[in-house]
């Protein structure tokens, strides 16, 4: 029988190891796959459904595009080093962040810097020690991700004028995120809560900062800017937990609760509406809590930033359903994507590398 290949980019643009297309050839003669082999398919296929056109997107930890860890506002954020807080949005992450409260800037600037492909390097491990079983010493070598651009293309992308007072607060963004513990929790939403519940810390997790590291040639806009991930980053790399977004959209949005919202929209390519409740924890709100006023206001920004989605091209429309009534009444926001599904475009449509 023949068996078709199917050969796809991964993220950084590199072409996917014989495993992949091996994978495939076993699908196409009724092999049995491994479980690896199967998530590692659909994997590929979500990737390839949810392209949608787009052409230079930013390639995010699937955790950070459907998170509320960056308040949707740009000012009157806590600068406290002793600040922290429990970001949740149910069942999809839980992240407890430590040092400063961070806000829509922040999100701009690491959108920002994962717009640009990262590459990675090994280095050798100098506390090497040959029979260690501590992750820290056991491996001989230390692999770590990268991205290399200029000041110029940063402010380009996140658009703001090229100039030099513009680099220094982008520069400051970046220094605030490295000064930031992200605790994300790496187990089922219900495991969490389960062990909250009773009072116990939650199991699987890792803390650590986004960013391990910034250096720079200069300080004109077309020095060389090198950022370098933090471990938890490379982590999700390695395992590819990533989402492809399309960045153009996001960063044409002129509504920060736009930009809470958009990246978990664009990063579920089968969802077609989302509650206001979830909308709520994406912006770190309590909405439940919340008295009528505060409610209705809410929903008249949320109004502002499904508008402001389809203004920036990343929606062809949208309505609201209300479901219950009273107290228990919730609000259901059904949309439509501007770019369709690469598994509906016309079977004529030109080729487009995967991120």
């Amino acid at each position: 029988m023949y068996a078709k290949l199917l050969i796809v980019r991964d993220t950084f643009g590199v072409w996917v190891d014989g495993k992949t297309m091996a994978a495939e050839s076993k699908l196409s003669t009724d092999t049995p796959l491994t479980e690896a082999e199967e998530k590692r398919l659909r994997r590929f296929r979500r990737s390839v459904e949810n392209r949608r056109g787009r052409s230079n997107p930013a390639i995010v930890p699937n955790k950070l595009a459907r998170t509320s860890a960056f308040a949707p506002r740009r000012h009157n954020l806590s600068t406290d080093g002793t600040f922290e807080s429990v970001y949740i949005v149910r069942p999809h992450t839980v992240v407890h962040v430590h040092g400063r409260e961070l806000g829509s800037q922040h999100r701009d600037a690491i959108y920002a810097i994962f717009r640009s492909r990262a590459r990675k390097i090994s280095e050798p491990n100098l506390a090497h020690v040959p029979g260690s079983t501590d992750p820290l010493t056991a491996s001989p070598r230390i692999d770590y991700y990268y991205t290399q651009t200029t000041w110029r293309d940063l402010l380009l992308t996140t658009g703001r004028t090229a100039h030099v007072n513009n680099l220094g607060s982008l520069l400051r963004c970046f220094e605030e995120i490295r000064s930031v513990s992200f605790r994300v929790y790496q187990g089922r939403f219900d495991e969490y809560e389960s062990q909250i519940q009773h009072g116990r810390l939650p199991g699987a997790g890792f803390s650590d900062n986004l960013i391990n590291e910034i250096r720079w040639d200069g300080v004109s806009l077309d020095a060389k800017v090198t950022v370098k991930y933090g471990a938890w980053v490379r982590r999700t790399f390695e395992a590819k937990n990533l989402v492809s977004l399309n960045a153009d959209v996001y960063f044409r949005l002129r509504s920060d609760y736009a930009k809470s919202f958009w990246p978990f929209v664009d990063s579920q390519p089968t969802y077609t509406y989302v509650d206001d409740v979830t909308l709520a924890e994406l912006a770190g709100r309590d909405y439940r809590s919340e008295n009528s006023k505060k409610r209705a206001k809410f929903r008249e920004d949320i109004v502002q930033a499904f508008n402001d989605m389809v203004s920036a091209g990343g929606l062809s429309g949208w309505n609201c359903e209300v479901l219950g009534v009273g107290r228990q009444k919730t609000y259901r926001y059904h949309y439509g994507h501007a770019l369709e599904r690469q598994g509906v475009l016309s079977l004529d449509a030109p080729n487009e590398e995967l991120p």
